[in-house]
């Protein structure tokens, strides 16, 4: 399995690109929203949300990337002792499931406590949604969060792969519940009991606050139903995006958002 795993994230990179090309492809031809902007308007949204995720590339690179594998390392090697039968494939698909759980409580902290929530609040200022909102986030989040995974990592003595083979999955969801685009709605409400649709996740970049603060699932929507926080509001056409009360800014000043008062 070790092997097939490591191929497999020898592909991560090559398997995301394809993935974030499809779906701006295909969010374009068949749109959820078809306002969604165009023109110069659209240009400038691009370049402000591509300029957020090469900055997270950067630090992933340098930052992310380097503490996760610190991290895996150093970890204490607990589990073939105390839980021997967690290993192997059965071992990845069980620390899927705990790290899909642990980040649907971090997502939810983020939400919940105002100072991790004044830098997600970065990524909810979008006032449109499609695949390249799926990498706009604020480079304090991303610090965090890998502070965050470190710690996960360190006391669960999660294997490097596991954590790795996750962060592919989130990516590859993130970009398919934040796309623009439209699904049969056969094959919606097919995947809706199982994993986070675009539906769903559009609900939560509502821009009303009691929708942004529900429906918290990154992978499945199991949590969501177990823990009570799926919002009953469903998509519809011309659902404003983004934070209430708040409006959408240069890319400079959401840089600065986080660290001015008020916001």
């Amino acid at each position: 399995m070790q092997q097939i795993v490591q191929e497999l994230l020898a592909f991560k990179g090559l398997v995301v690109a394809f993935w974030l090309a499809l779906f701006f492809v295909g969010e374009r031809l068949f749109p959820a929203d078809p306002d969604a902007p165009r023109g110069s308007a659209g240009r400038a949204r691009l370049i402000r949300n591509g300029g957020l995720f090469l900055v997270n590339m950067g630090l992933s690179l340098s930052v992310v990337i380097p503490v996760s594998v610190w991290a895996a390392q150093t970890a204490p090697d607990w589990r073939a002792a105390v839980a021997p039968w967690w290993s192997g494939w059965v071992g990845l698909v069980l620390d899927l499931l705990l790290l899909d759980f642990l980040i649907y409580w971090w997502h939810r902290a983020n939400h919940e406590i105002p100072a991790l929530w004044r830098f997600h609040e970065v990524h909810h200022l979008d006032a449109h949604l499609d695949s390249s909102s799926a990498v706009r986030f604020h480079f304090g989040e991303v610090l965090l969060s890998a502070l965050v995974r470190a710690c996960v990592i360190l006391l669960l003595d999660i294997p490097l792969a596991s954590v790795l083979v996750f962060e592919a999955l989130v990516l590859l969801a993130a970009i398919f519940h934040h796309s623009n685009l439209r699904l049969p709605a056969g094959v919606e409400t097919a995947l809706g009991p199982v994993i986070i649709t675009p539906a769903q996740h559009w609900v939560h970049h509502h821009k009303i606050r009691r929708d942004t603060d529900s429906t918290y699932g990154t992978v499945l929507s199991l949590w969501d139903r177990l823990f009570r926080t799926r919002s009953a509001t469903k998509r519809r056409a011309g659902m404003p995006i983004g934070v209430e009360g708040r409006e959408e800014r240069g890319w400079i000043r959401l840089i600065l958002t986080p660290f001015m008062r008020g916001g």
